[in-house]
């Protein structure tokens, strides 16, 4: 590959910089930056000392990357998007250390967002322009909105795959999941459902827990266990669940009592968009381990040993 070209109006003063990397008219490159090979640097941005871009990355003109600033390969930045490191910012004074932001590889940040001190943007995310992100991006997710909130699941770039919004009873989904019928009478006083252990759900449950009254920008979930299954159950309102195998994601809307997911072991769960009225029945084949819990998402790849 070609050095980097550094447009002669750039006040680059970083020797670290990648094959091929392109840095445009006016823009200052502090010298302990770190910049990787293949980028688009555009013209307006400045880059402190203690910053990381990765391979592949594009950031678009007017973007400030301050200290603790960590971009991974082909994300891109869009204009004008601001990072903040210094939550309780004062002329002159300056914290022992400042917020590590984070943007996973692959994830995109629409023009003009604005990100608060320490977020961290999953792999593969996509932040909307104009949106304020005040917490972390869950992988592959559509944030929009101040705050921004998750409105859908992007698809991963490579390899495809689909998102299903509903699955039928019986469908095999990814990772082993599956739709289970639970048998219900229903007559003139009403429903009633019954899950019944080795019967109508696939193990005996040794936990189970309840989620309402979740505000509908909230997420749950985003982990995967080592060995526990689970089977979740809306058993009124309405949530999407977002089921992941580290290489594909199918999204599966709960809003009817009748329909249980099954969720086997090594798979990683996103729940989101919950109605005011829904309760979540979880229905745990293991008592509570936090060892037992998966919850970087990298982490996660790796478990699965999907290879980068």
């Amino acid at each position: 590959m070609p050095p980097p070209s550094i447009h002669p109006l750039a006040d680059c003063q970083s020797t670290q910089i990648g094959e091929d990397t392109r840095v445009w008219q006016f823009s200052v490159v502090l010298p302990e930056a770190t910049i990787g090979s293949e980028c688009n640097i555009c013209s307006h941005c400045f880059i402190e000392n203690d910053v990381v871009i990765g391979n592949r990355v594009t950031v678009k003109s007017g973007v400030q990357l301050w200290d603790g600033v960590r971009i991974e390969d082909d994300a891109f930045i869009g204009p004008n998007v601001t990072f903040t490191n210094d939550r309780f910012p004062r002329s002159r004074q300056y914290p022992e250390s400042f917020a590590s932001t984070i943007v996973k590889r692959g994830a995109s940040i629409g023009g003009g967002a604005t990100l608060l001190p320490g977020v961290t943007i999953g792999q593969d995310a996509m932040v909307g322009a104009g949106s304020v992100v005040t917490s972390d991006v869950p992988p592959g997710s559509v944030v929009v909105g101040n705050p921004a909130a998750v409105r859908r699941y992007a698809q991963i770039p490579s390899p495809p795959h689909s998102i299903h919004e509903s699955a039928s009873s019986g469908n095999e989904l990814i990772g082993g999941c599956r739709m289970l019928e639970l048998p219900t009478i229903n007559d003139m006083r009403g429903k009633l459902t019954i899950a019944q252990w080795n019967e109508h759900l696939p193990y005996s449950p040794e936990r189970t827990f309840f989620v309402h009254r979740i505000p509908s920008e909230k997420i749950r979930g985003e982990h995967a266990h080592r060995e526990c299954q689970q089977v979740l159950v809306a058993i009124s309102g309405k949530v999407e669940v977002v089921i992941d195998d580290g290489e594909q994601r199918q999204q599966i809307t709960l809003n009817d009592s009748r329909k249980a997911l099954h969720i086997p072991a090594g798979i990683w769960a996103t729940q989101y968009g919950y109605t005011p009225d829904c309760v979540l029945v979880v229905f745990a084949s293991h008592n509570y381990d936090e060892s037992d819990y998966i919850r970087d998402y990298d982490d996660f790849r790796r478990f699965r040993g999907v290879r980068e």
